[in-house]
């Protein structure tokens, strides 16, 4: 099978293995109380099957990484959200609605387009020493300054998620593609122990940073990590690895496009699932209606009641002055 067709396929699997964690965190994050504290969630069953559909997904992923570069794999991942929408809303126990099928649709078109300007050739470029150095620091500011007490903390959690997530991507691949060079040089050396150690710090740290994020809900959170992630990476696959887009001024146009489209769908997909958006024929949409309407007729024969009395006194007067 062709590298990059096997790369997809991975990631797509991958993609699936995510969004099932993402709705299984977002479940537990519902029902766990933040004041309960993080060592009581790590005695419920439900937080482990989670934590080993992360599991599964990276494997699956820094397998995809093998074979493709960060510009093809990372933006796959925007599938998740894709796969976690109707994974989510039957978890809630409701329909998909027409604003979710559209961003789903724009979603999957935008990374369509993504997809066709993105490098096919399998990476070979790694990080040196001190590149991965200075992006572990560079990554670990970044996540500080999104971590302070302010406005959206469930929002800036999920950003902050989505990048860790995306720079332990970008350093598995440079321990992927160290580990299987061939070249005859050492397996073993600081470089790798290094990135291996920052790997499995940011993967910790992003899952346990979109558990946080969770807590307000799915939708928002899980689409602000979508995006974060795929940036991330391929912002050190474009800068520090040497990866290019294919293509001259028409990919980057069409490249521009897909972005703006899958930007759009992810927009609306977060928007729905932040608001638990019912489908259009719902019949629970009229009662809200209906309810103000009742109380009106309820009312006016109460005033009307009230207001039947008033002129009892006038006998009164009347009778007194005969």
């Amino acid at each position: 099978m062709n590298a990059t067709l096997l790369a997809v396929a991975l990631s797509l699997v991958s993609a699936g293995a995510y969004a099932a964690a993402a709705v299984a965190q977002s479940r537990l994050a519902g029902r766990t109380d933040p004041a309960t504290g993080f060592l009581r969630m790590l005695r419920r069953g439900a937080w482990w099957s989670a934590v080993g559909l992360n599991a599964a997904g990276a494997l699956l992923h820094v397998a995809a990484l093998n074979y493709g570069p960060l510009t093809l794999v990372q933006p796959l991942g925007a599938l998740t959200l894709v796969v976690a929408v109707p994974l989510g809303a039957r978890a809630a126990g409701r329909r998909v609605g027409r604003v979710e099928w559209r961003g789903t649709a724009l979603t999957l078109l935008g990374l369509g387009a993504l997809l066709l300007t993105a490098g096919g050739s399998a990476p070979h470029d790694t990080l040196t020493l001190p590149e991965a150095l200075g992006v572990g620091a560079a990554t670990m500011a970044v996540v500080a300054g999104l971590g302070r007490p302010g406005v959206r903390p469930g929002l800036r959690h999920a950003a902050a998620s989505g990048i860790t997530s995306g720079v332990a991507s970008a350093l598995t691949q440079t321990l992927t593609v160290a580990v299987t060079d061939h070249s005859g040089g050492p397996l073993f050396s600081w470089r790798l122990l290094t990135v291996a150690l920052l790997v499995s710090a940011f993967a910790m740290g992003g899952l346990l940073l979109s558990q946080t994020a969770y807590r307000g809900g799915l939708g928002a959170p899980l689409a602000v990590v979508t995006l974060a992630n795929p940036v991330a990476a391929a912002a050190i696959g474009l800068v520090l690895l040497g990866e290019r887009l294919q293509g001259g001024p028409v990919s980057l146009a069409l490249a521009l496009l897909g972005a703006a489209a899958a930007v759009r769908g992810v927009v609306l997909l977060s928007r729905a699932q932040a608001r638990g958006t019912e489908p259009d024929d719902a019949p629970r949409d009229p009662a809200p209606v209906d309810r103000p309407s009742s109380r009106a007729v309820i009312r006016s024969p109460r005033r009307a009641d009230t207001a039947t009395p008033q002129p009892v006194p006038d006998p009164v007067p009347a009778h007194a002055g005969g």
